[in-house]
């Protein structure tokens, strides 16, 4: 045995020790000298004593509580007698939780321990071995009581010590590990595969993913595939939000108050052309076409600069750590990975029971991409799609109706639900509160033009009455709700459940029955289902994963906007759930009504309906729960506030708020009256 050790006095002692190990085969100990050698080891505030470092060379456990800290490396001996002991490398004087992920993250195989489990570390070491491992083992020492563990803990959800991470992943225990080991599925995640991460979705969230991990240094590759919708539509690169979410839905928004300001243009002053004003729907749809074209080639071209592999084919599990890569040509490629991430997104959902649905109404996958004008439209269901859809369509010029079967935007905010329904009403969109029965076809829909249906519904009438009509419409659209494409990916060959919805269960963002697969975006049970969290939860997990970064995505506090022709923007709790959560009695909100100076001019109808309220917390000194606002540009304004809900701020920081006039967002400043039940409707008033 040879081994040499040096210290030197920083905020206490440190102690850096390399060691070269083999010891009789008969001996045994907490990490077996015989079979393993301490590669690396150092250590932070360590008093170094005789039993620290008898600990260290495996002659004793005990000891190990006077050591604060420390990370060793621990691999199989087969050197030769004659070799020289490893090179020493001091790590930082504190062993924190930041400098104990990147050692897990630079790592293939590490096990965090505490200073009363070390005895353990031999079981560990034992099962590793026997899958035939004979590569490095990263140790990590954290002392039992240290803030570092607690981080940990925190971090990965797990309180299992020593704690066992294979090639990042945190799998627990030693059950977990021994688990893993007599399904076979610790020999085969200890091999080296073709990629470090495969990503199954090209949307934003799993590109984002995607390119985070490559800039780490990581093989990775993208699979997305886009399954044509009923009708036979599909898209390219990017996901939902770039092809037939977010982007098209804003610039048709856009494209209809637009058409709302042309009108009030007059007012102020500016001479139009006689005649009533036009609009083409087919330059709209050429025109936001082009404009995802753009963004579909851009993300290709981003992933080639990073070297990120991009395959155009359907992905399903075979096995574990195998995926099937199917292209639209039937042409089938195996990939294997270390680590997979599941971001396939949601699909629009057609309601069961409901004959000729599928046959003849579409979807959001199919609206933006329409190549005649839709002319009369009845959209189907009361989500923020459904409203957005009916508020752009009827600002274009068509008539629209809205049925709902129960509430507005279920979810949300109920106050202001109602209070888009009544904005929308007088902006000329109908509501039926009706559940379709069936859909019939009367003259079928061309290249040129819709064709023409009849629907029939159950109407609710005010009195509950209930009874069967029917109208004819060229459009139907469908939006009750998305589902999780997980469906025929082979989750089950993993173990993996998912929810009526499709959905994963997770914990911090790895899958709960598989730790070598991990999901974020819309797949992931009960977090938002919004682009921006998608992105931020990729690139915030590789970054933690592929870097050793102590951080973790915040799905609270999440500014999100219905972009309704009056747009209605929000963060943090509605009313009904700041009441659920803490107390009707404990909650206090503030409220205005209000109307935008460039309204007055113009007339506008929309003046008594813009309309903001904080919910503050009493007990807190009032601090701000839920942002809600009803007005134009909500967006805007909603995200400049959403910082104050991140930081806690309180209802007197918003009144001590210097107001920029005359702007919508300054009446968040001035909010004096408090919310009563059963009282009139507020009017709004000048400045």
């Amino acid at each position: 045995m040879t081994h040499k050790w040096s210290s030197s006095f920083r905020y206490g002692w440190s102690v850096v020790v390399s060691l070269s190990l083999r010891r009789p085969h008969h001996l045994q100990s907490p990490i077996d000298p015989s079979r393993w050698s301490v590669h690396r080891w150092s250590s932070s505030s360590c008093r170094v004593k005789s039993s620290a470092l008898r600990h260290i060379l495996g002659a004793t456990a005990a000891s190990s509580s006077n050591c604060m800290g420390g990370v060793a490396t621990v691999m199989p001996s087969s050197s030769s007698a004659g070799s020289q002991p490893s090179r020493a490398r001091r790590l930082e004087a504190h062993v924190d939780a930041s400098s104990i992920l990147e050692t897990i993250a630079a790592s293939k195989v590490a096990i965090v321990y505490s200073g009363d489990n070390a005895a353990q570390l031999k079981s560990f070491t034992d099962i590793i071995e026997s899958c035939g491992y004979t590569e490095k083992v990263e140790v990590v020492q954290i002392r039992v009581n240290d803030s570092a563990k607690d981080r940990l803990q925190f971090i990965t959800l797990r309180n299992q010590w020593p704690l066992v991470f294979i090639k990042g992943d945190a799998i627990g225990g030693l059950d977990e590990l021994k688990k893993l080991s007599e399904t076979g599925v610790l020999a085969e995640w200890l091999k080296n595969h073709q990629y470090d991460l495969v990503v199954i979705g090209g949307g934003s969230g799993g590109l984002a993913a995607a390119k985070m991990a490559a800039g780490f240094g990581k093989k990775v590759a993208v699979l997305d595939f886009v399954k044509p919708s009923p009708h036979g539509t599909t898209w390219g690169l990017g996901g939902t939000c770039v092809n037939v979410g977010c982007i098209p839905k804003k610039l048709m928004h856009q494209a209809s108050l637009l058409g709302s300001s042309l009108k009030d243009a007059k007012m102020f002053g500016w001479k139009l052309p006689d005649g009533e004003i036009s609009h083409s729907w087919t330059n709209l749809k050429n025109g936001v076409q082009d404009h995802i074209a753009s963004l579909n080639w851009g993300y290709r071209v981003q992933l080639r600069e990073r070297q990120v592999t991009y395959i155009n084919s359907y992905g399903t599990f075979t096995g574990p750590f195998e995926i099937s890569a199917t292209n639209k040509k039937g042409v089938v490629e195996k990939l294997t990975g270390d680590r997979f991430l599941i971001a396939t997104g949601l699909r629009p959902r057609y309601p069961e029971g409901v004959p000729g649905a599928r046959e003849y109404c579409i979807t959001s996958d199919d609206l933006f991409s329409l190549p005649y004008a839709p002319g009369k439209t009845l959209c189907i269901g009361a989500s923020y799609v459904s409203l957005e859809c009916a508020g752009f369509l009827k600002g274009l010029g068509f008539d629209v109706t809205v049925m709902v079967r129960s509430i507005l935007l279920r979810g949300f905010d109920q106050d202001m639900a109602e209070r888009i329904r009544t904005h929308m009403k007088e902006y000329g969109v109908k509501f039926e509160n009706a559940v379709p029965s069936r859909i019939e076809e009367l003259e079928p829909k061309k290249d040129t033009g819709p064709g023409r249906l009849r629907v029939y519904w159950n109407r609710t009438a005010d009195d509950g009455s209930k009874s069967e009509t029917s109208e004819e419409f060229n459009t139907v659209v469908i939006a009750i709700g998305r589902d999780a494409v997980t469906e025929g990916i082979g989750l089950d060959l993993l173990g993996i459940e998912t929810d009526s919805r499709g959905k994963l269960r997770c914990r911090r963002e790895q899958s709960l029955a598989c730790p070598y697969v991990y999901a974020i975006g819309d797949v992931l049970q009960n977090t938002p289902e919004l682009t921006p969290m998608a992105i931020q939860a990729g690139k915030v997990l590789m970054r933690r994963l592929c870097g050793g970064v102590d951080d973790l995505t915040e799905y609270d506090n999440v500014p999100t906007t219905v972009f309704t022709p009056l747009e209605y923007g929000c963060c943090g709790y509605s009313e009904e759930g700041a009441y659920e959560e803490f107390g009707k009695d404990n909650v206090i909100v503030y409220h205005g009504v209000f109307f935008p100076l460039e309204y007055t001019i113009a007339e506008r109808m929309d003046k008594d309906h813009c309309y903001c309220k904080l919910i503050c917390l009493k007990n807190e000194d009032e601090r701000v729960l839920g942002f809600h606002i009803l007005a134009p540009s909500a967006g805007e304004i909603t995200q400049g506030f959403g910082i104050a809900l991140k930081l806690r701020a309180k209802k007197a920081d918003f009144d001590r708020l210097i107001g920029i006039h005359p702007t919508v967002a300054e009446n968040f400043t001035t909010l004096y009256l408090v919310k009563k039940e059963g009282e009139n409707e507020l009017k709004a008033t000048g400045c």
